[in-house]
């Protein structure tokens, strides 16, 4: 206990968070609260608990995740994987059950940081991301099936089964209308994405859309009323003996938006320069609006990847541009709610369909199903019991085939050879290149997963060097997730001045750096040598000439 005390100060907000603060965060919160609203409204409907919550959860969450959170880009808020998780919930248990579920999951994503658990995502392998990602898009698409189609009442205990439902309800009784909009608002975002990127084409085609529907009046499906200001806490839906059978629920929700959330804000430290977040304080941070947002009557929230992409592309520097979008967000909840009340379901389903396409990275799935057998069988695996079943499931599964296989890889990796000593004296040899600032690492054993942040963090302690050499040809193995984190150090050590080379690349190896396009401007500089010699001497070459 004495210890979780002494570890709560450091998760708590700095004044340091702020700075610095500009002009440029303020004008990208208000470009990311143009995309983050019809994503809120169409979470929030998709949820069960109606556009309102969406609105809500963006509004809250996005202001305790900018305070609170470990992350300075990050923008937080309803998601479609959240919405996943919580459409079984609320079939079986209905709002109160919803909202008491985020209200258990935001203590338990406290605890988590307390307890310093956030370290521990690193080791997620790349497959199993890339696999449920994909599934989360096909779950999300056939969760809008009966909005798109106009249907109502189509029920069932799987995601689809309801779209097999609604498609079955729609042939007896065909509405084009529905369709027509749900497609055009689908096609409108992804014809402007690849025209004009910076245009809020999801905004635009929602309008387009309420204003068809409101001059022809076309009786299709609406959001409905909504709140005219932000509703008062209440704790009347807290009862105690639905703790026990909420708990499992609560476990999946939580670990979901822990999982998101740290991989959104690797991606956001990808996307930036100098930027690192920082995993305990983003779990506590997305604790604290998890267990606020319920009390508001929001869903559970988690960091969106989607909106944070458009923050960093917007020129966000600190935390002022989340909370900015989050304020122009409650704005528009104050005053412009009546309208908002008229947009039709189908305009929503169609910004959602959308959104599932640009998801899906087609470019990655099919890297990695060419990089190895054993990650294209992870990958499948968890694409599969995502849609079939549920995403804690499938993550579950993924990682533990994953460990299975990469143990089993390791395995046939040992051999015991009998081998001549080495004459040459490496340790003076490596004496000598220090002193003229070349350094040369050399990998023993297999480069995987559990195994590649490690060597990312001690290549990321090198200093004073201007040539690193990465001698390959002691590699036993390598997967799709090393390959990446290789390709995450040589990037990191080149945006610090520092030339890489590569020597006794195997041609196996080769064949899984090359599916992933991992040191492809390597290969094309003339950078990557047979032998560690030739790269020495290359390297002297290069200093010789600077």
């Amino acid at each position: 206990m004495s210890k979780a005390l002494t570890r709560l100060p450091q998760l708590l907000p700095r004044t340091s968070d702020w700075a610095p603060a500009s002009r440029r965060d303020l004008l990208a919160g208000v470009t990311v609260a143009i995309v983050a609203l019809p994503l809120a409204l169409a979470f929030g409907a998709s949820s069960g608990l109606g556009a309102q919550a969406g609105l809500v959860t963006a509004v809250v969450a996005g202001v305790l995740a900018a305070v609170f959170g470990g992350s300075n880009l990050q923008v937080s808020g309803p998601t479609g994987a959240m919405t996943v998780v919580l459409v079984p919930i609320m079939h079986q248990y209905g709002v109160r059950g919803v909202l008491m579920v985020g209200l258990l999951a935001g203590f338990v994503l406290i605890v988590l940081a307390v307890a310093r658990v956030g370290r521990f995502a690193t080791f997620m392998p790349t497959p199993v991301i890339e696999g449920f990602t994909a599934g989360i898009a096909v779950v999300i698409a056939l969760q809008q099936f009966p909005a798109a189609l106009g249907v109502t009442g189509a029920g069932g205990e799987r995601v689809w089964q309801v779209a097999l439902n609604a498609l079955a309800a729609y042939a007896r009784d065909p509405d084009p209308v529905p369709v027509l909009m749900a497609l055009g608002v689908a096609a409108l975002m992804l014809a402007g994405a690849r025209w004009r990127p910076g245009v809020p084409f999801s905004l635009i085609g929602v309008v387009v859309a309420t204003a068809v529907a409101e001059l022809a009046a076309l009786d299709t499906a609406r959001i409905g009323t909504l709140p005219s200001t932000l509703p008062a806490p209440s704790l009347g839906f807290l009862e105690v003996g639905a703790l026990a059978g909420l708990l499992p629920s609560a476990l999946a929700v939580a670990a979901l938006a822990a999982l998101e959330s740290l991989l959104c804000a690797s991606v956001a430290d990808a996307m930036s320069v100098s930027e690192k977040h920082d995993p305990d304080r983003e779990l506590f941070g997305q604790g604290v609006a998890n267990l606020v947002v319920p009390l508001f009557g929001g869903v559970p929230a988690t960091a969106a990847i989607a909106r944070t992409a458009v923050n960093v592309r917007s020129g966000a520097r600190s935390r002022l541009a989340a909370l900015t979008h989050a304020v122009v967000l409650a704005g528009i909840v104050l005053a412009a709610s009546g309208l908002v009340g008229r947009i039709p379901l189908a305009a929503l389903a169609g910004v959602l369909l959308a959104t599932t396409v640009r998801m899906v990275e087609v470019g990655s799935l099919l890297a990695i199903a060419r990089s190895t057998r054993s990650d294209a069988l992870v990958m499948a695996l968890t694409f599969a019991v995502t849609v079939a079943l549920d995403l804690v499931t499938a993550v579950a599964v993924g990682i533990g085939v994953a460990v299975v296989l990469a143990l089993r890889t390791v395995a046939r990796t040992v051999r015991l050879e009998q081998v001549p000593l080495e004459t040459d004296d490496h340790s003076q040899e490596e004496r000598l290149l220090l002193a003229e600032h070349i350094v040369a690492f050399r990998f023993d054993g297999p480069l995987f997963f559990a195994a590649a942040h490690r060597f990312l963090l001690e290549l990321s302690e090198v200093a004073d060097v201007r040539v690193v050499i990465l001698r390959m040809s002691r590699v036993t193995t390598i997967d799709a997730t090393g390959a990446q984190v290789l390709g995450d150090a040589i990037t990191r050590l080149e945006r610090r001045g520092i030339t890489v080379l590569l020597s006794g690349i195997k041609p196996t190896h080769d064949q899984v750096l090359g599916a992933l396009g991992v040191a492809e401007h390597l290969r094309r500089d003339g950078l990557i040598f047979p032998d560690t010699p030739a790269a020495i001497a290359h390297a002297r070459g290069l200093l010789t000439v600077s």
